[in-house]
This record gives structure tokens, sequence and C-alpha cells, in this order.
């Protein structure tokens, strides 16, 4: 995917978790954060990110926060609706002969429903902004809507269906992510239940630039 009209800017602070204070040439502007996350490891005081500036001129911010860098890891995509986007993309080299976005099932929304080779599969996907030491960890805030999703995979799986959970990471350089139990321990336990269920994660690795992200890897196949 990519993005139109980009700026770097100089992060200041964040005073909630819609906007953040961000210097642009010198300017200081209030910017839309396209991601309600925490990200405290990521929006640091002085620390430089990517903008995108809107297209639409009726808006009350003019840009919108999508990237940030970290040392010792560099440019990391933030934009929490960007994952979707590479996967809906990334399915249609997979060979799929239907994809369709926000599949309601059950009581919940997923994010894919898609057919390949005659099977049926839903797909739930999780964006990964969160490293330490070379090992990136979901989530970075506590998430019941993603225990309920994982659940809903895991009771699919008895209707036919093949069930996976895409982690996007959206950083380069890094292959591997575990659950954060520390921060969500439900979470973790219901990966753990579903994968021992059938449903299948997979870890997606990306090419992350200024202006675009690329699903450039992926630790397995769709079968």
């Amino acid at each position: 995917m990519k993005y139109h009209h980009t700026v770097i800017g100089i992060f200041r602070e964040r005073p909630n978790r819609f906007i953040a204070h961000v210097y642009v040439a010198d300017v200081l502007e209030t910017v839309h954060v396209k991601n309600t996350g925490r990200c405290r490891e990521l929006l640091l005081p002085g620390a430089k990110v990517v903008l995108e500036i809107s297209d639409n001129p009726n808006r009350k911010t003019k840009y919108d926060l999508i990237g940030v860098w970290k040392d010792g890891i560099g440019l990391i995509n933030m934009d929490s609706q960007a994952p979707n986007k590479v996967v809906g993309e990334w399915l249609a080299e997979q060979g799929c002969s239907y994809i369709k976005p926000e599949y309601k099932y059950g009581d919940s929304r997923l994010d894919f429903y898609f057919e390949k080779d005659g099977r049926r599969a839903l797909m739930e996907v999780k964006g990964v902004t969160l490293e330490r030491d070379g090992i990136c960890y979901f989530p970075d805030a506590p998430t019941l809507r993603g225990v309920k999703h994982i659940h809903e995979l895991t009771k699919a799986l008895e209707k036919g269906y093949d069930c996976y959970i895409a982690f996007v990471i959206q950083m380069a350089g890094v292959d591997q992510v575990y659950p954060n139990r520390e921060t969500h321990p439900e979470f973790g336990q219901a990966l753990d239940e579903a994968e021992a269920a059938g449903v299948k994660a997979l870890c997606l690795g990306c090419q992350v630039g200024e202006d675009e992200l690329v699903i450039d890897r992926a630790s397995q196949n769709l079968s």
C-alpha cells in the first residue's frame, strides 16, 4: 500500500490517544494519530515521525501520524488501518478465488473471509508495533475484542472453516511475534487454546518506507 504526500516531523507530546503535537518545519501542529494503542515506547519527545497530509480540506487536522523511527529498529509504521490493507493485497497474491473483508460471522465481524482451493477460510488481522530486544509482542494494551475474535475463530473450526490469525509486523528486521502475557494474559491463553485446536498463526513481515508498507515475508503459507 502507498501513502500520498508524506512529510517528516518531530514529535513533542500526545495529549490523548487521538491527537499529538508535532513540529513540522518548526511550526507546532496538532495531528491525528492513526493508532489508539498506547505506543508509549514509540512516541517519545524528540522522535522523528512520518505524517501523511490529508486530502480533505474540511478536516480539523491537516496531518495523520503514520510512522515513527525507533533507535535500533528504524522506521515503524503505526497506522492501525494499514495491516488490513496490506493483508488484502497479500491475499490477492495467494491464489484466493474470493476475498471478502469485514465479514460478519457469529457475534463478530472478522477481518477477512476468503476461499482458496475449494476451502472456506476466516482470518483476523493484528498489527504489531511493540518490539523488545528484536522480538515483537501483541497486544500493547488489553484487548477484549481480540480475545473474542480468537474464540470465534476457534468455534468456526467446528464448522469446517480454515482459520487464521495474521500478525502483521509493522517494521523491518523482526520476524517473531509472541503474545504479551504480561499485559494481557487472557489473550495469550486464548491464542494457546486456538492454536491447539487448529487455528493457524501467521507472522507477516513487512518492508516499511516513509510512503509505503508491503508484506514481503511470511512464516507460514496458506494451506
